[in-house]
């Protein structure tokens, strides 16, 4: 055997050698909790599947998925936090439609698209106008002569700067050309309670979120945001039906820390995969309002660009600044 020969030979022991340790280390971990951060507090749509999530993923991983809510700056805290942590597949990062950090800064700090690798999708959910009780508000086409009787005079609640209840009430206030004024809480949960509790008066929610509060009586829902009504809630109108062209959906996702080894998020992209396939999390997710959507680590992260770029130009259309 020549030189150049053995030389191959020996190269093709290593790939050979590499491509086995990558296998072993995927199939060995996790050997130890693995930490998913969710930018956002307690109570809100993405701690609620996330958390529903985390218990059937400690199943399958055999060993824990806990849950860590960092909340802070419209997600941007929790989405630093992440991006910087260790590559190392013992931390991963869940969020849903919020785009705080693309609002009113000449650079972005983080976004979904460029300081992440994509690792799951898990679905989409509704998006739900609820108002409190009291609030003389029934259909939408009540929302909309009140607020142009009353401009400025009617608070909604969100989840913060840039989140997806914000982004809901800006597009709708762009389509119907109505003024309401924004009051921004740490998270969707938060925001929810002040509508329970009379201070604002309505909020653009996920339903996921509001709905145990719509069953008990203590928010009304007067329409969801979807493109056709919602199963669970067939006499509630879309908003669609009085603003044409309304559309927004909530979408849950997992990502994770750049470099992350590929074969890692592969092993959780498919254990993932695995958990929603099942009847009994779909079953769990669609009581919640919402509903299992798969594809593929690259598809999701195709959808984030489209998603990144159709919520940038409401925030432009509508000026959202920094507040």
């Amino acid at each position: 055997m020549n030189a150049k020969s053995l030389g191959l030979g020996i190269l093709g022991l290593l790939l050979a050698s590499n491509t086995l340790l990558s296998i072993a280390s995927a199939a060995a971990w996790p050997e130890r909790p693995v930490r998913v951060i969710i930018p956002w507090p307690p109570g809100g749509s993405t701690d609620i599947v996330g958390r529903i999530l985390a218990v059937d993923l400690s199943a399958r991983l055999k060993q824990q998925v806990l849950i860590d809510n960092r909340a802070g700056a419209g997600s941007i805290v929790g989405l630093q936090i992440a991006t910087a942590s260790p590559p190392d597949g013992y931390t991963f990062m869940m969020t849903s439609t919020a785009y705080g950090f693309l609002i009113d800064k000449p650079k972005v700090p983080v976004d979904l698209v460029n300081s992440f690798a994509p690792v799951a999708m898990i679905g989409f959910g509704n998006s739900a106008l609820v108002v409190h009780p009291s609030f003389p508000v029934k259909t939408v086409k009540d929302l909309i002569e009140l607020a142009r009787r009353r401009p400025g005079e009617i608070f909604y609640a969100s989840s913060g700067i840039g989140g997806f209840p914000h982004m809901n009430t800006e597009l709708f206030k762009l389509k119907t050309g109505v003024n309401m004024v924004h009051v921004p809480f740490k998270g969707g949960g938060p925001a929810a309670a002040d509508v329970i509790a009379g201070h604002t008066q309505l909020q653009f929610a996920s339903l996921v979120t509001v709905a145990p509060h719509v069953q008990s009586g203590r928010l009304r829902l007067v329409a969801t945001g979807g493109p056709k009504r919602d199963p669970n809630y067939p006499n509630v109108p879309t908003i669609a039906e009085t603003v044409p062209g309304y559309e927004s959906r909530i979408w849950w996702g997992i990502f994770a820390p750049p470099k992350t080894p590929p074969d890692i998020i592969a092993r959780f992209h498919a254990e993932t995969m695995e958990v929603i396939s099942s009847p009994v999390f779909q079953k769990r997710l669609d009581e919640q309002g919402g509903a299992v959507v798969k594809m593929s680590s690259a598809q999701f992260g195709k959808l984030m660009v489209s998603e990144q770029n159709k919520w940038l130009e409401v925030i432009r259309a509508a000026g959202i600044k920094g507040e």
